[in-house]
This record gives structure tokens, C-alpha cells and sequence, in this order.
């Protein structure tokens, strides 16, 4: 939990660094950030077992990041955070949510009208006194009402994968206790909805052999030990509740955790209950009722009989269905699907061969093209594709079509290295280019041509009327050297909403064009879930990336598989669940 609360410490320090026009620095606490979020251990047992010498063996923590790590386990908090602070006291991180809003930005509103939190906005907006400001305008103040309508929204709700990390510490921990016997998540988070607003934790907690199983005190000793484990965790602010069999507290990071212990013999049907959705659960109880059965979170029973309930395979078959994944579970035709026996058989994440989508230090991504290659390896990928930013995005020292040709010697190389080592693995060579506001792209044909696979997104003027934006898209998809559309509809979950689009005639010019379609596994997650179901009925392909700007965010993958499956995507709709060379042979 230590890990966590530092991460954001450090991000926050560099966006004070950044206001300040510090050069390199803001860099080195972001990467210090990305390296606590990313390592398994828990920092303070690291500086326990080691001290400062080896909190400096994990990547990107140099003396100044242990100083201030050894600082924050000492005393709760970083001097330098708390300067920044002082000089300008403002809520950053509340702030910097808000699309428009950069650090900068935040101290000139902070220094001309006080602004220090979203409600000192808000009022700002309503009496329009930010549009004078130099710098800023009507534009500017419009942008900044729409995304605080956005924040509101989507309010009280954290991206996913920014809280299932979180939760994956906590389910650790508990699934270590000996008391606990078995353990599953379950609500929004075991669904893979985008952004969650509580974690569910099931728990079937292991007889106590002092009483005996079938006892009535059976597990009753284990269940206590459960329960106070579970509301005394590092990171626990307040306990909500805590009664026999159930635990609710909130977080340091902002969200609640709920915790149920229930006996093993409706553990699947607590399961399939606490999953959810509850649309879903509307529909299952009903097929009970038909079949003149109750269906509980205790169990399906014929009058006081359960029938089932160990498992949810148990009940799902005992209510005449298949197995249904958790993902589809909301009530969006899972059921009629089921009972015709025609679901889907879900892509997985152990079918990715690949990650197509992937920034190096050649335009401002953290590791180099090797690095990369590593941990795409170690992830046991079959190749990666490295999709380095083109031109047109100065702001991540994109590349030319000088450089990009000089970066496509490099990948040879390294090509050829692997193949005289024996390594079977390969790195292809692609580009992110832009697709500029009259659909043309940043770098020249000739040169796109020479590329294993082209990916163009839309990365500026996002505004742009519906009409205008599709021309622009449609020129571009039809460019026969764009074989990928980047993050097709723009948004950003919880920050920024889709741009003006006509989806259904982005399928129909992916039709026509043999265009494929990313389902964005970063904050984006665009393409969303009923996105994705359109285009697999319409029978365009799709590639799940990562969008990684540093070797950890290739774990992003798992959030894209995810997102796919929601949409009920199977493998064959998902074009890097190929070998590289039949999926390059897919590409126009």
C-alpha cells in the first residue's frame, strides 16, 4: 500500500516541477512513480530487509528517490511535497482531471482568481471569469465546463486499472491467511466494467478442526480471524462495518472494500449473486421462477431443498444454461444466447501472441526498442511491433521520415541478432502517425510504404464538427498504407468523452478499406464494449494494444482482453491472436 501512496507523491512533485520549468527532473519522478506501481513487494518491507541499498536496486529509484522513500516511512511525509504545497495550495490531482486543465494552467488560475479545488471551478465557470484570463478564452473556458460535466459523470468511480492492482494486493494477502479455503472477486471488478466503484471480495473460510465440520460453530474461530485481518490492512481509513460474515471499509485510495464470508455449499451461487449485474440477476431468478425454483445467494432451491449452489457451473446447468463468462453478465442478450446454446467463445489473454502498439525512447518513451523486446518476451509474446509517434506530435519528439527509416536499420539489426542467437521472437516496425486535420498523413507515402504496418489516430483538433472529422477520417482510412485506426473514437475514460463521430460509417468504411479497428487496453479503453459488438456483427477486425509508453504498461493487455470480451469478441475477430506472419498478410 506504501508503493501506492509515494506513486502519487512523486507524480504530484512533478507536475509542481514542471509549473517550474524544471528540466529532466519531473521525468525522474514520474518514472520513480511508474516503478513503486509496478514492483509486487511492498517498499517498506524492501527498505526493512535492506535499507536505502536496496531500495536503490529497483529500477528508476536512484539516492534522491530513496531519500525521499526512506523519508515517507519514517515520518509520514516528503519535505519537499509539503514546499510545493505551501507555495501553491491547490488540489493538483482534482484538478488536473478536468480536460484542458494542465499544471500550468492550474497555477494561473490559482495566482489571478484562488482557484484551489473543483468547486472554486465550478463557480469561476458559472460566473465566466476565466475566458480573460491571458492564455485562456471563451474556447478554453467552455472546454473546461464540459469536462467538469464529464468528472461529474463519472464520479466516485475509478478507472480499472487503476484500482484491480490495489485489489490484487488485498486478495493476495487474503487468499495467503491459512484460515481462508477459497476466495474470488466478484461485482464490477470480476465483470471488467471500465471504471469501478467498490471492490467485492468472496471468501469460504476453512473449518476450524477444533469444532468440526457441519459443527454449528464450524469455521466460526477462522471466520473472526478473516474478519479482523481484513479491517485491519495497511490502507484501511475508515471502517464502515464489520459484523460476523461481513466487512466493509474504505480506502486511502478512495473506494470501498467489501468482504463476505460464506459457506462452502453456496459459495456459487453467492458468487453468480455478488457478480452481478443485477439486470442479470433479475433475468436468472426469473428462469427459477419459471421452473417453480428459487434462486438465492444461498443457493437454487425446490421448495426448502437446495439443489445447487457449490458452484456456479452447478446452478447456471441446474437453470438449464451454459456457463456464462462474468464479462457478459448484463443482460445485453447473454441469456436468449445461452438457452440457444450460441454464446461466444470469448477471446482470452493467454491467446494474444503480440502487442502492436508500443512507443521507445527513439520519441520519448522510457525504454529502448531491446527493452521492449525483453519484456514482450517475457510476457511470452511472439513478436512486438514498435509504433514510435510521427512529426506532427513535436510534444513527443516524433519522428521523420530521416528518422524513421535510420529506426528501421536499427530493428533489422536487432532482427537479424535474434535469428543468429536462435531467439524466436521478432520486433516489427510500424509508426504512429497523425492524421492531420485534412485527413492526410504527417510522413510521405513512399516511406509508410516501406513500414511492416502503419497505425494513424486522430491526436489534434478534436473538436471538430461531425461532418469535417468524418471526411477527415474516412480520407485517411482509405489511405492504403494505414492498416490500423488508433483509439478510433478519442475518449479517455472518466476524463475526456468521444469525439463527434458516425460509428456505424466507420465500420462500413473499415469494410471497404480493410482497415482494423484498436481496442485501446491504456486509460482509453476506446473502443468501448458495445463498440466492439457492432463491429464484430459487421465483421471488422480488431487488434488489442497496449498503447505502452514503458515496459510495464505492456501489462495493460489484460485490461484490452477484457474490454474485447465485453464486446463479446472471440479470437478469430482479434488480429494479433496470429502469428506475425499471418497477421501481417491481414493488413492491406
Amino acid at each position: 500500500m506504501k508503493n501506492q501512496e509515494i506513486a502519487k507523491i512523486f507524480y504530484e512533485i512533478a507536475r509542481f516541477l514542471q509549473i517550474d520549468k524544471v528540466a529532466f527532473k519531473p521525468y525522474a519522478y514520474e518514472r520513480a512513480a511508474v516503478s513503486l506501481e509496478a514492483i509486487k513487494d511492498d517498499v517498506a518491507q524492501i527498505y526493512i530487509k535492506g535499507g536505502r541499498k536496496m531500495l536503490e536496486e529497483i529500477e528508476g529509484i536512484g539516492k534522491a528517490m530513496s531519500d525521499h522513500i526512506e523519508e515517507y516511512l519514517k515520518t509520514g511525509k516528503i519535505k519537499l511535497y509539503e514546499e510545493f504545497k505551501k507555495k501553491l495550495p491547490v488540489q493538483m490531482d482534482e484538478l488536473v482531471k478536468v480536460e484542458g486543465l494542465g499544471p500550468r494552467k492550474v497555477k494561473v488560475l490559482y495566482q489571478e482568481l484562488g482557484i484551489k479545488n473543483i468547486k472554486d471551478l465550478e463557480k469561476a465557470v458559472k460566473k465566466h471569469t476565466i475566458a480573460p484570463l491571458f492564455g485562456f478564452g471563451e474556447k478554453t473556458e467552455k472546454n473546461i465546463m464540459q469536462g467538469l460535466e464529464f468528472l461529474k459523470q463519472s464520479k466516485g468511480r475509478s478507472l480499472i486499472s487503476d484500482i484491480k492492482p490495489v485489489a490484487m494486493e488485498v486478495y493476495k494477502k487474503l487468499e495467503n491467511l491459512k484460515e481462508v479455503q477459497k476466495i474470488s472477486l466478484a461485482g464490477s471488478l470480476r465483470r471488467g466494467k471500465e471504471t469501478i466503484g467498490d471492490v467485492d471480495f468472496l471468501v469460504v473460510s476453512r473449518p476450524d478442526k477444533k469444532y468440526g465440520r457441519g459443527s454449528p460453530r464450524e469455521a466460526a474461530k477462522n471466520t473472526q480471524k478473516i474478519m479482523d485481518f481484513f479491517v485491519a490492512l495497511p490502507g484501511v481509513k475508515k471502517i464502515w462495518g464489520k459484523g460476523g460474515t461481513k466487512a466493509s471499509v474504505h480506502m486511502a485510495d478512495g473506494f470501498d472494500m467489501d468482504l463476505r464470508i460464506v459457506p462452502e455449499k453456496s459459495y456459487g451461487a453467492a458468487l453468480q449473486y455478488f457478480t452481478g449485474s443485477q439486470a442479470h440477476n433479475i433475468a436468472t431468478r426469473k428462469i427459477a421462477i419459471d421452473k417453480g425454483l428459487k434462486l438465492s445467494e444461498y443457493g437454487l432451491f425446490k421448495g426448502s431443498k437446495i439443489i445447487a449452489g457449490k458452484t456456479e457451473e452447478e446452478v447456471y446447468r441446474a437453470l438449464g444454461l451454459p456457463y456464462i463468462a462474468p464479462e457478459l453478465r448484463e443482460d445485453q442478450g447473454e441469456i436468449d444466447t445461452a438457452l440457444k446454446n450460441t454464446l461466444p467463445d470469448l477471446v482470452e489473454l493467454k491467446d494474444i501472441k503480440g502487442d502492436l502498439h508500443c512507443h521507445s525512447n527513439w520519441n520519448g518513451g522510457e525504454n529502448s526498442i531491446e527493452v521492449m523486446a525483453r519484456s514482450a518476451m517475457d510476457l511470452g509474446y511472439e513478436y512486438i511491433g514498435i509504433s514510435d509517434h510521427t512529426k506532427f506530435l513535436k510534444i513527443e519528439n516524433g519522428l521523420d521520415e530521416k528518422k524513421l527509416l535510420k529506426q528501421k536499420e536499427a530493428i533489422k539489426k536487432i532482427n537479424e541478432n535474434y535469428k543468429k542467437k536462435g531467439i524466436k521472437f521478432r520486433v516489427l516496425h510500424g509508426c504512429e502517425a497523425n492524421i492531420l486535420n485534412d485527413g492526410s498523413i504527417d510522413i510521405k507515402d513512399e516511406v509508410l510504404a516501406q513500414l511492416d504496418y502503419v497505425i494513424a489516430g486522430v491526436h489534434s483538433t478534436l473538436k471538430m464538427e461531425k461532418g469535417e472529422l468524418m471526411e477527415r477520417i474516412e480520407k485517411a482510412m482509405k489511405n492504403p498504407n494505414v492498416d490500423i485506426f488508433a483509439h478510433p473514437t478519442g475518449r479517455i475514460v472518466g476524463q475526456r468523452d468521444e469525439y463527434q463521430i458516425d460509428f456505424d460509417k466507420i465500420l462500413q468504411i473499415a469494410k471497404n478499406t480493410g482497415t482494423i479497428l484498436e481496442i485501446n487496453s491504456s486509460s482509453r479503453l476506446d473502443l468501448r464494449d458495445l463498440y466492439i459488438r457492432r463491429a464484430k456483427a459487421e465483421g471488422v477486425k480488431m487488434i488489442i494494444n497496449t498503447d505502452s509508453h514503458k515496459k510495464e504498461q505492456l501489462l495493460l493487455m489484460e485490461y484490452g482482453a477484457m474490454q474485447a470480451r465485453r464486446g463479446w469478441a472471440e479470437k478469430n475477430d482479434i488480429i494479433n491472436t496470429l502469428p506475425a506472419e499471418e497477421l501481417l498478410k491481414s493488413l492491406k
